[in-house]
């Protein structure tokens, strides 16, 4: 018995895995919109937290042959998570989390970001020695000179990008203290590429807009604007695009270091990490082989799921969050949700969920309970749940982990 259900219209066929999930109109007209393209390879697969986002749904995989759509990748290029089980245990943490999330925050830059000027508080002013030393002995510098020397616009980035190394960010970026059903305690964080990533989405974006005036295309949305594979912008966004997903992998590596130093320095002892699940992507591209072909896959929130692979898949800031293996499934590309999905938009949620509402939804959980965090109240997701139902077909859960502390950007 499929897992999927199948919505059929005049472009490819799109499979969703949405049972038991509400899913607004808005978002079936972006599945559609992407369906009719005429690259697309097979159908376009819909995760069960499927939901409107820029150009292409957030919760969508499309699997292309001869074209890239950049804005289906998004701007937080190489958005993901990575989890950690350490050596602690739930009996190990003091009654007052206060300290551990104060000390988090210390340690971890977080927050709006203005690309990386004087007045960015989300970023290092003066770099940690360690991020310091990553920095200048990484291969990080030498990948990106081409792309700089290439593309000027991006320039102003290759000295500036080392300032959002293990930095933290803002929106529905997190840092988690979580307990699992042994009373293991681990920690995990949700971030990607930061400023130098989304210049580097918005930059091919308006690339490939312009290819498309350039030609006289006309889509049904110009969000949806693609760059033909061959051409030296589609060459030249691969490889920003590789660049950005190794980027965000290893800001989360040094991140992760920087909240175990953290959550060390307020207990007072030492803390180790024993086992590091996964750091995965859930925003980005790779090029990958199904139904027998060579194609190129485009998650945007969504997350790999092939036999075996373990994926992180959150709920919201007062849900909790599975540790999942994939079973992988072909129909869905070997991919599964990446989080539980907005029910409500930003604006909505700030209108609708009241603080006492949000304090309540947070009881027993140490964060911020500020009206700046009412857009990622857990009200303004989908029941993780349904959404966890909906896609058994396509990964089985390993540990559930809920929340103690939680920082947010």
């Amino acid at each position: 018995m499929t897992g999927f259900e199948l919505h059929q219209n005049a472009g490819a066929q799109i499979k969703m895995w949405t049972k038991g999930v509400t899913v607004e109109d808005q978002a079936i007209k972006q599945l559609e919109n992407v369906s009719s393209l005429p690259f697309i390879f097979k159908h376009v697969a819909a995760m069960p937290d499927v939901h409107w986002g820029m150009g292409a749904t957030v919760g969508s995989v499309i699997a292309t042959k001869g074209a890239i759509v950049p804005a289906a990748v998004g701007v937080d290029i190489g958005c993901g998570m990575i989890a950690a089980r350490t050596d602690l245990t739930a009996s190990g943490l003091p009654d007052n989390l206060h300290g551990v999330r104060v000390a988090i925050e210390a340690g971890v830059p977080h927050g709006h970001t203005d690309n990386g000027g004087d007045n960015d508080r989300g970023a290092w002013h003066d770099l940690p020695e360690r991020v310091e030393v990553f920095a200048r002995n990484s291969a990080l510098n030498d990948e990106f000179a081409p792309i700089a020397e290439k593309h000027p616009k991006l320039a102003r980035w290759a000295n500036r990008y080392p300032k959002h190394l293990a930095t933290l960010g803002t929106g529905n970026h997190f840092i988690e203290v979580c307990i699992d059903e042994d009373q293991a305690v681990w920690l995990m964080l949700h971030s990607g590429s930061r400023g130098v990533g989304n210049a580097i989405g918005q930059y091919f974006i308006e690339r490939a807009k312009e290819h498309m005036r350039r030609y006289f295309i006309n889509l049904p949305d110009e969000d949806l604007a693609y760059l033909p594979d061959g051409t030296d912008d589609f060459k030249d966004y691969v490889r920003a695009v590789s660049w950005a997903q190794e980027y965000a992998l290893s800001n989360r590596t040094l991140m992760m270091e920087a909240v175990r130093a953290a959550v060390a320095s307020a207990l007072g002892r030492d803390v180790s990490l024993t086992e590091t699940v996964v750091n995965c992507h859930h925003n980005y591209v790779a090029r990958e082989n199904h139904f027998g072909q060579n194609v190129i896959v485009t998650r945007k929130g969504a997350v790999r799921a092939r036999e075996g692979d373990l994926g992180i898949i959150p709920g919201s800031m007062g849900t909790g969050s599975f540790i999942v293996r994939g079973k992988g499934n072909p129909e869905s590309f070997m991919s599964c949700s990446h989080g539980a999905g907005r029910a409500m938009s930003r604006g909505q949620a700030k209108k609708q969920i009241t603080l006492e509402a949000h304090a309540e939804a947070m009881e027993g959980i140490e964060a911020r309970l500020d009206a700046d965090v009412l857009d990622e109240s857990p009200a303004a997701y989908k029941p993780i749940g349904a959404v966890m139902e909906a896609q058994s077909d396509l990964v089985e859960i390993v540990h559930r982990l809920r929340q103690v502390v939680n920082v947010k950007g």
